[in-house]
């Protein structure tokens, strides 16, 4: 594969490099070199999961294992399904351009086959959860399918990959309490305007050749206003936060705990910079710990002292 530009994301070195050529370009198309993502997928069903009271710890523990296991099987057939529509776009964008469908080291045919295989595990997984997560995780196949298509219609690909990649939360609330509420729905909303900021952060990389070919991006659309649009996405995220908190009846243990979080998100927005792109690269992958703290803040939520 061709050489990536300094602040490109893609590995082709350290473990992967050691995989047997066959199976490297198929590592390269799940993003097996880039866990973050999996992560930011899983992050929000714990969320979901340590939000309700009253759930025994050992299910708590179960379910953030299969969370684990889903998120990352299913964030990799999210990466096939998005390379698969944009491999012509990947091939005029210098960060994506070594991405093994749009270089040509997998077919079209080899994408639809991994996917399959991907989507059979996702549905091994997603019968271990109750009933209602059964129904969200086959509606969420829809969001999956469609977010690629947001950035040719729409400036707002990133809202939708915020309600994409978001979804655990009400997923992981539900295999939690076996029913959605009000408190669900406000840490949805939290998930996806924090998602909508990292998500921009993450575009601005891209602005040039997103600019010179036609795509659509909220990145570009908040250039001139980065630092303004970011801190309030991330405001909105720990309002909703606190609101889903409140509503969950969670510890007074949760709320000095929240404010860490808050810090790390004020310290992002306020040194932004759209013309840095390995500043954005670095703080998108930062929102792994922010987002830990994040489930740290919920778990001594559910202390009683």
């Amino acid at each position: 594969m061709s050489a990536s530009p300094s602040h490109t994301d893609i590995r082709v070195t350290g473990w992967i490099a050691r995989l047997p050529p066959s199976l490297q370009a198929y590592a390269l198309l799940a993003r097996l070199d880039r866990p973050v993502g999996t992560w930011l997928l899983w992050l929000p069903g714990v969320w979901g999961i340590l939000l309700p009271q009253g759930v025994a710890p050992i299910e708590r523990v179960r379910l953030i294992v299969l969370f684990g296991i889903g998120s990352l099987v299913m964030r990799a057939a999210g990466c096939v399904v998005n390379d698969m529509w944009d491999r012509d776009i990947d091939r005029q964008v210098v960060r994506t351009a070594g991405r093994p469908l749009a270089c040509g080291a997998l077919s079209m045919g080899q994408a639809t086959g991994f996917l399959l295989l991907l989507l059979a595990l996702g549905l091994g997984v997603l019968v271990q959860l109750n009933s209602l997560s059964w129904g969200l995780g086959v509606s969420s196949l829809v969001l999956v399918a469609l977010y690629p298509l947001a950035k040719r219609f729409t400036w707002w690909p990133q809202l939708v990959m915020g309600f994409t990649f978001g979804f655990g939360a009400p997923m992981g609330y539900a295999a939690a309490a076996g029913h959605l509420a009000w408190a669900q729905a406000a840490l949805y909303a939290a998930t996806i305007v924090w998602q909508l900021g990292f998500d921009t952060i993450y575009g601005f990389q891209d602005m040039e050749d997103d600019a010179r070919i036609g795509v659509k991006s909220t990145s570009r659309l908040m250039a001139g206003r980065a630092q303004f649009f970011i801190g309030v996405c991330y405001g909105l995220t720990v309002g909703f936060l606190g609101i889903a908190g409140i509503l969950a009846g969670a510890g007074w243990l949760f709320w000095p705990a929240l404010l860490l979080p808050a810090v790390l998100f004020w310290r992002q927005a306020v040194a932004v910079n759209p013309a840095r792109p390995a500043l954005c690269l670095a703080q998108f992958r930062s929102n792994r710990e922010i987002g830990l703290t994040i489930a740290l803040a919920l778990a001594l939520g559910l202390l009683v002292i």
